[in-house]
């Protein structure tokens, strides 16, 4: 049997630190000597090392008990502090990269960025970005398919972000954080209902034909007919209950130019997810573009 001193001395700590971790139920003692004192068994060393392991790891006092106790606990334990330090790690480098932006711009600039920065945690959310997407996507939209949408159209922040992505991303955030105007949610005329409509058609159909339409992207292709643009007339047709005609590819093109669209969000979505290198990941609405121009380009040849 040890005393507290012996124990202490051997695993090169102090009293008070094996005191604590007695009076905590870390570290229990074996027994008391006639005096009153502690006395700790030979598996006492190997415990206190073990708990000194776990705290230099920066585990709390509670969950190095929950590991003592249940060893199975110790997978669970360290998966969770893994997701607390990287959390940690990507607010720090956000932060740093929004340091780096303010010290970079122009005097003029200062008080605008330092107002977008403001308004956006570090990390940053996605909240916002999912409840704008809510509002615009039509009501009642099954929750399947406005999930799938939600995915597609919300950039991840990048975990290493630099000042242009801080800056892309936290005017994403304050345009989809104003008021909306008007009654139709901003929604294209094509989207709109009416009689017949199935949103949850087009939406579905949408995203084939923007999969369909990526790779052309990727490899900078002009705009052209094809299975992208037949996936994407088709969508509309279904889910306005009608046939993919010339006289319906004329006039979706007419309604989908006609109205306004969500660019700018597209624009600096594609800002934020554009690495410091390389080309940019299509977007929905590039795809969108591009296949709207491809059908403008199809009927202009046809008109001739």
């Amino acid at each position: 049997m040890w005393s507290i001193g012996e124990l202490a001395e051997h695993a090169g700590v102090t009293v008070k630190t094996v005191r604590f971790y007695s009076d905590r139920g870390l570290l229990p003692e074996a027994v008391r000597s006639a005096g009153g004192h502690r006395r700790y068994g030979p598996g006492a060393l190997d415990r206190l090392r073990t708990i000194r392991s776990l705290r230099n790891l920066g585990l709390p006092v509670p969950e190095v008990g929950r590991i003592l106790d249940r060893e199975d606990a110790l997978e669970d334990v360290v998966a969770g502090q893994l997701r607390e330090v990287g959390s940690r790690l990507a607010a720090l480098r956000w932060r740093e990269a929004a340091l780096q932006l303010l010290r970079d711009c122009a005097p003029e600039e200062r008080a605008e960025r330092l107002r977008l920065i403001g308004a956006v945690a570090a990390p940053p959310s996605t909240a916002a970005l999912a409840r704008f997407w809510r509002r615009w996507l039509p009501p009642r939209l099954p929750a399947r398919v406005a999930a799938a949408v939600i995915e597609q159209a919300v950039p991840q922040p990048p975990v290493d972000p630099t000042s242009a992505q801080v800056l892309a991303f936290t005017r994403l955030h304050a345009f989809v954080s104003g008021d909306c105007p008007g009654g139709d949610r901003g929604q294209p005329e094509a989207h709109r209902p009416d009689k017949g409509y199935r949103p949850a058609v087009l939406y579905d159909g949408l995203g084939e034909a923007f999969a369909l339409a990526a790779p052309h992207l990727r490899a900078q292709r002009a705009p052209h007919e094809g299975e992208a643009l037949d996936c994407f007339v088709s969508a509309y047709a279904r889910s306005h209950g009608t046939r993919d005609t010339p006289a319906f590819r004329r006039r979706l093109g007419g309604q989908l130019a006609a109205d306004p669209r969500i660019d700018l969000y597209w624009q600096l979505t594609a800002e934020v997810t554009t690495p410091p290198s390389g080309p940019p990941e299509p977007t929905a609405g590039a795809a969108h573009d591009w296949l709207l121009a491809a059908l403008d380009a199809q009927v202009a040849r046809t008109a001739v």
